[in-house]
């Protein structure tokens, strides 16, 4: 078995906490954990480290984690607040001396080209070269083990409402954001972990099309059997103490920060 760390680079929703104009909604101002920036974590072994997700607060979350290498990228979905920060993989390309790789469903990748061809198929002049390696999941490589150098992880599909995004599962942990359902492929994938980092920016509402609430976490959770289960995607209503409070035994908030160890 190997060890990898795993870091919550960021948990917040698509605004962030504060949002813009310093507006911090129902969390304390006080509470350092209430400070979320854009959902992502990093996985690191001895020697490799992976991404999920690239959002716009990318570039201030690895600095702050000190990370200098960056080996590839794995994407959930093209939702702004999850690619906006794709742009600083060009200077981890001219670090590495290699295109970047990344890996995403269909959709995903084509929304990247379309969005940032430049990075694809590079500039005009030899200044701005192609920078990533795009990667495509195909239909059975979904909740089929994949490897990346020496990290084995296993992809499967999400319901996210108006789109279908991509969880992970590597070994003993898994990362499921951004959805709002899980069909029984991926509930079968995902038995065994114990850890979980799941979207629940529904929290409390039962009509959200987009995001699980806590009751639809606790139900997918019976047949999981997840023994630590990390709430992401956090919003403006979601203060951090107040959430703790609630929760059953075994489930938390997550924050900025967080840190703890899997093996897979």
């Amino acid at each position: 078995m190997t060890q990898a760390t795993i870091t919550v680079l960021g948990c917040g929703n698509s605004t962030g906490v504060p949002a813009i104009g310093n507006y911090w909604g129902a969390c304390d101002p006080e509470e350092s954990k209430n400070n979320r920036s854009r959902s992502s974590i990093a996985f690191q072994t001895d020697k490799t480290t992976l991404i999920v997700d690239t959002g716009p607060n990318f570039r201030e979350q690895i600095n702050r984690e000190n990370i200098e290498k960056i080996d590839g990228v794995l994407y959930t979905h093209a939702h702004s607040d999850h690619i906006n920060g794709i742009d600083e993989l060009r200077v981890i390309h001219f670090r590495n001396k290699a295109l970047v790789p990344i890996y995403g469903n269909a959709e995903t990748l084509r929304d990247l080209k379309r969005r940032f061809d430049y990075l694809f198929d590079g500039g005009l002049i030899e200044l701005y070269p192609p920078v990533l390696e795009p990667t495509e999941f195909k239909d059975a490589d979904f909740s089929t083990i994949q490897t990346f150098k020496d990290i084995k992880f296993t992809p499967f599909i999400q319901d996210h409402g108006s789109i279908e995004s991509v969880g992970y599962r590597f070994g003993d942990f898994a990362y499921s954001v951004d959805m709002h359902n899980l069909d029984d492929k991926a509930i079968e994938t995902l038995k065994g972990i114990r850890t979980w980092i799941v979207d629940c920016a529904g929290y409390h509402q039962a009509d959200n099309k987009v995001h699980a609430n806590i009751e639809q976490i606790y139900k997918f959770n019976e047949h999981i059997g997840a023994e630590n289960v990390y709430l992401s995607s956090l919003s403006l209503s979601m203060d951090y103490e107040t959430l703790n409070k609630e929760l059953k035994a075994g489930y938390a908030a997550a924050y900025d920060g967080l840190k703890f160890e899997c093996t897979f």
